[in-house]
């Protein structure tokens, strides 16, 4: 798992079957900075390119979201569809003491 700021939201007019009233959500991926700062002072953008990431947590902008990517972003659904990334957790704090 990984985690990153929600940085906004994907409104789609067309979509395939399966995703139908879907909610997507687009993610700035964290870096070792944003550890650094904590949750109550985010570092700001990645450097890292954003993704787009499946949501039924219910995960709003501003907030830091664990999500995981590749073939178990798919495995909740029936059959299998082409997701890449899916929201698994709303995280409310992070704690980060690195090895000196």
């Amino acid at each position: 798992m990984k985690l990153g700021s929600v940085i906004g939201r994907v409104t789609l007019s067309t979509a395939a079957p399966g995703l139908k009233g879907a909610r997507w959500l687009i993610v700035s991926p964290f870096t070792r900075e944003h550890y650094q700062n904590g949750t109550k002072t985010p570092a700001g953008l990645s450097k890292d390119p954003s993704l787009v990431v499946y949501d039924a947590l219910g995960g709003g902008v501003g907030e830091t979201i664990g999500y995981v990517e590749g073939r178990e972003a798919a495995q909740p659904f029936d059959p299998p569809i082409p997701i890449d990334a899916i929201n698994a957790a709303l995280v409310d704090e992070i704690f980060y003491n690195p090895m000196k």
